[in-house]
Parts: C-alpha cells; structure tokens; sequence
C-alpha cells in the first residue's frame, strides 16, 4: 500500500481579499472624491 498524503491546506494570502470587506466604504469615498476634482477642475476652467 502507498503511504499516505498529507493534504496541508494553507490558505494563500490573497491580497484583494483582505480588501474586499472595505469596498461598500471605500467605493463611495472614491466616488465623491472623483466628482469634487471633477467639479474643481470644471469651476477653475470656467
């Protein structure tokens, strides 16, 4: 009979899963940031 396998599981450590949890906070901070640059720029051009 053969010997048998260890099966070690060890979890990667995936960066974008340590983020994942954070994106309903920082998806709309991003958001709002993008269209106040977007409005500065528009008013300053104007």
């Amino acid at each position: 009979m053969s010997a048998p396998t260890d099966h070690h599981d060890t979890a990667s450590a995936d960066p974008v899963e340590k983020i994942v949890h954070l994106m309903p906070i920082v998806l709309p901070l991003a958001g709002a940031a993008m269209i106040f640059l977007l409005a500065f720029i528009a008013v300053f051009l104007a």
